[in-house]
């Protein structure tokens, strides 16, 4: 989970060797040359995301703040634990006297979660499943979307766009903002004034799975969500199989997953260069069945 004020900051701590990439232009569905690729852009392995603001956030999810909800009614959470589910899932360090400076995601982690998020993207593939595609960080994951979105239609899924336009006030550190759903071909994001947007809230999805409610019969519902943030957590919460990415201080999705709200949780740092993600989302294609 990124704030705008610091993306440039953590992009430019992602530190990668000229040649970080070289192995997997030529195997690019090789299992441990994915793995070397995800420790050396910091992807997964020691991440740039800090320590003290993971441990805040999950104090926030466990104090039930809406803003670390991500849509999601979840149970009673205690902070120790949050902190061992999230060592268990994503691979954080487990030792609650670790309070400040790096932190980790488990690699192994990642790519297990990538088979399972492959399968599941494979089987909706296969049935020609009706599918919805949101992100709220467009700016570094928008190109995996938009691969698996231009999959999955190729492999005759529907791809439902709905609420385009639908709009809502939020109050920013510059003052109050109109934000609105715009589509990137078929996957969702928030803009103000034509600039995409990062955010965590479930409303959008809300609205999207509303206006897909109100239509006349039969209308269609996904049968498969792929999101992140609050557009995974209120698909979740609306009982929609739900696959998804996380970083390391979002708690949310994590606890979704081990309460049955959301069926794969793939842990990430989901801040750095856009084409970092490219052999991942390869591999990702690969596993589900739809490598071009």
């Amino acid at each position: 989970m990124l704030t705008a004020n610091t993306a440039s900051k953590h992009l430019a701590s992602v530190a990668v060797p000229a040649d970080a990439e070289v192995g997997l232009l030529v195997q690019p569905y090789d299992r441990a040359l994915l793995r070397k690729h995800l420790l050396q852009t910091r992807i997964a392995g020691d991440v740039a995301t800090p320590r003290e603001g993971n441990l805040a956030h999950y104090r926030r999810m466990v104090a039930k703040d809406p803003g670390y909800q991500f849509g999601l009614a979840l149970k009673d959470w205690t902070f120790d634990e949050t902190l061992d589910m999230m060592a268990r899932l994503c691979g954080v360090n487990p030792d609650p006297r670790h309070r400040q400076g790096a932190d980790t995601i488990g690699v192994d982690l990642t790519i297990e979660a990538l088979d399972e998020m492959g399968a599941r993207i494979g089987q909706a593939a296969r049935d020609r499943e009706t599918v919805l595609l949101a992100t709220g960080h467009p700016g570094p994951l928008m190109g995996v979307y938009r691969a698996v979105e231009d999959a999955l239609r190729a492999a005759g899924c529907e791809v439902l766009t709905p609420a385009a336009g639908w709009s809502y006030p939020v109050i920013t550190a510059n003052g109050s903002r109109i934000r609105e759903i715009v589509y990137s071909s078929g996957v969702a994001a928030l803009s103000t004034g034509g600039r995409l947007q990062h955010t965590h809230d479930p409303n959008p999805m809300q609205a999207m799975l509303q206006e897909l409610r109100d239509r006349p019969e039969p209308h269609p519902w996904p049968d498969l969500v792929i999101a992140d943030h609050g557009w995974a957590g209120a698909a979740g919460e609306a009982g929609i199989d739900t696959v998804g990415f996380a970083d390391s201080n979002d708690p949310a999705l994590f606890a979704g997953r081990a309460e049955g709200k959301i069926a794969v949780t793939v842990p990430l740092d989901d801040g750095v260069f856009p084409e970092y993600y490219e052999p991942m989302t390869d591999y990702l294609l690969d596993r589900a069945g739809l490598a071009s």
